[in-house]
């Protein structure tokens, strides 16, 4: 049986190839039971493989690409212009086969517009979804989506959408039967849109899910749900908000811990549980959000994000390959449509 290869593209990501192939050489080095299709310029990624063993170039190849897609550039226009770019030959290797999965920080329109004009939408599912997993007051994660992927969402969509997390959560968390809701603005059935009401009434008739009704944003936290439902345009701002009080307690603790020798000492004496804490807020081990709901696996890094950050977007994609993912889902849809016929 041939070894799960990830197609990652090496030039998308606001600070460049350098930090990408920092997490790339790390994948490279501590994931063994993974091949690694680098897409780019050559010339910027052949000296950074330099230092890796025999056995660590056999598992890597790298496909050369003249172009790349701009941070900045409009979605039609790299579609259209950028086919020659590191972005759409990895998405294209997982179109053909040759890749499990890919991985890119690159411009997220343009990844969204070429993932859904390469790989299509699954059977059942009309528009794909960005979705991640954030932490919870306990031990157990949360997966919310959509956030950004489609703004404007119909109630089909958002069932769509549960119905698609639903299995993420199984597949990822080890969850028999994880607890779907739809995020509004009060846990009572006259509050919110016309829409989130539709697909209220669309869960509550689906069989196969395990929907608890709606939740309201100071709950995605507390456990209350394994997996959150909204629209893109929503659920960008609340993941942005989210990594920005992160990083607020994050930065807050480290100055006061070095306010004053007193605090320095405090600081010191509590370094374990302030390393525990970090750890659970760290913005940068929930990066990785999926583009769920296509015939492939697709995983979208922060375009910000560190070398720590994208490899961790890296397990994400091994993770989901590893669980073949689109085609539970698949199996998934088509079963609870069946139960409403």
């Amino acid at each position: 049986m041939s070894k799960l290869t990830i197609a990652l593209d090496i030039m998308g990501g606001d600070h460049g190839p350098p930090v990408i192939l920092s997490a790339v050489q790390k994948a490279i080095q501590s994931i063994t039971d993974a091949q690694f299709i680098l897409c780019g310029d050559e010339n910027v990624i052949l000296p950074a493989l330099e230092t890796l063993t025999d056995d660590q170039r056999q598992r890597t190849a790298v496909h050369h690409c003249e172009q790349i897609v701009e941070m900045g550039e409009p979605p039609t226009s790299a579609l259209r212009n950028k086919k020659q770019s590191s972005m759409w030959k990895a998405l294209q290797l997982v179109e053909t086969g040759e890749a499990d999965a890919c991985v890119s920080a690159g411009n997220t329109g343009a990844l969204l517009t070429m993932a859904f004009y390469l790989l299509k939408t699954l059977p059942g599912i009309d528009r794909p979804a960005l979705v991640s997993d954030m932490p919870t007051a306990s031990h157990h994660r949360v997966f919310l989506l959509d956030l950004g992927a489609n703004v404007n969402c119909t109630s089909e969509i958002l069932f769509q959408y549960g119905v698609m997390a639903s299995v993420l959560a199984e597949q990822i968390s080890g969850i028999d039967s994880p607890r779907v809701a739809l995020l509004n603005v009060g846990e009572e059935d006259i509050k919110g849109n016309a829409q989130v009401k539709y697909a209220d009434q669309l869960f509550k008739n689906a069989k196969g899910i395990n929907y608890i009704g709606y939740v309201e944003g100071d709950d995605i936290f507390t456990d209350y749900a394994d997996v959150v439902v909204t629209d893109g345009f929503t659920g960008n701002i609340a993941l942005k908000s989210c990594e920005g009080l992160a990083k607020l307690v994050i930065n807050e603790v480290k100055r006061q811990s070095q306010a004053n020798f007193f605090s320095r000492l405090m600081a010191r004496i509590a370094l374990p549980l302030l390393k525990t804490v970090y750890n659970r807020v760290n913005p940068d081990q929930y990066n990785g959000a999926s583009l769920l709901g296509l015939r492939g696996i697709v995983i979208k890094s922060h375009g910000n994000a560190s070398a720590e950050a994208f490899y961790y977007a890296i397990l994400q994609a091994k993770q989901e390959a590893e669980m073949n993912v689109p085609e539970k889902i698949k199996s998934k849809i088509e079963t609870v449509l069946l139960e409403q016929l």
